[in-house]
């Protein structure tokens, strides 16, 4: 199923298969559309809280914990927007929970797929767990990976019902993706991939040097990553040595003071955390740095 953008066909599936009274949950910090999109399909975000001491991962003890019966949808997003990358192990000990609740179907974000590092390949929940495939939805699209953002192409995969569903969703709306964004997206995922691993070393790159760099600013902890092009400090030390209220402050604090553009942390759930990205030259990077230190 082809939509107008990896937004589009998250929300052509919270319309397609979410009802008045389903549970959605949600790890934090998420991408700031998913808990919207849940309450637009009049269901409730169920949000697992994580932090820096977990490496912003849940555990299968929190994941039970959250399941209801009224649990309708697990959303797993990794590599994830703001944070990082779960291993094939910590999923399949997701799954291992989820095996026991076979009515909870289980959304894969996949769409920052191919942009990762360390030794590790890319896994799902699909992959790591086969016997929870038919209970899998993945979703993916061309604009990460290949940088066609303004392209809007984003596409599913998963049970033939819950696709068909979406398909009705998506034949009353206006998301219209265009037969020249069709050919081009198709082109680039079955095209040429080299280049795919040359983006990925200048990500890395720069993410090193982020993170290292922030780390040694008084006030900030920052994680390292395993994948995406973000990075998700911990800057509530640096907020009180400011005497600022919160990240929200902090982040208009920046941006009229810095000439810096952060998104606070509490837009993805985790209040006291800024997301920072590095798609952007090293250049760039270190001038954004030299002005974190000098405050």
């Amino acid at each position: 199923m082809v939509s107008c953008g990896g937004k589009q066909v998250f929300y052509n599936l919270c319309q397609a298969i979410l009802n008045s009274g389903d549970e959605v949950i949600i790890p934090t910090p998420y991408w700031v559309s998913y808990p919207d999109m849940a309450i637009l399909a009049d269901a409730t975000p169920v949000f697992i809280e994580t932090g820096l001491d977990q490496d912003f991962k849940i555990s299968p003890e929190q994941l039970e914990a959250s399941i209801s019966a009224n649990t309708k949808l697990l959303v797993l997003n990794s590599p994830s927007n703001p944070t990082g990358s779960y291993s094939k192990s910590e999923i399949k000990a997701l799954g291992t929970v989820l095996e026991k609740h076979p009515h909870v179907l289980i959304i894969s974000d996949d769409i920052y797929e191919h942009i990762r590092w360390g030794d590790d390949d890319f896994v799902n929940i699909a992959m790591a767990c086969p016997n929870l495939k038919d209970r899998v939805i993945i979703l993916n699209g061309v604009s990460k990976a290949y940088a066609m953002t303004g392209w809007r192409i984003g596409y599913a995969a998963g049970p033939e019902s819950v696709i068909k569903a979406m398909k009705k969703i998506q034949g009353q709306s206006t998301s219209n993706p265009s037969s020249i964004s069709q050919a081009a997206a198709l082109e680039a995922i079955t095209g040429d991939q080299s280049f795919i691993t040359m983006m990925v070393e200048a990500f890395e790159r720069r993410h090193d040097f982020l993170v290292d760099s922030l780390n040694a600013i008084d006030g900030i902890e920052c994680p390292r990553s395993g994948g995406a092009f973000y990075s998700f400090p911990k800057v509530q030390g640096l907020i009180e040595r400011l005497g600022l209220k919160d990240d929200v402050e902090f982040s208009t604090y920046c941006l009229e003071k810095l000439s810096l553009a952060v998104v606070p942390g509490s837009a993805f759930g985790a209040p006291g955390y800024v997301r920072l990205s590095f798609a952007t030259s090293m250049d760039n990077i270190k001038l954004s740095v030299e002005k974190l230190a000098s405050v």
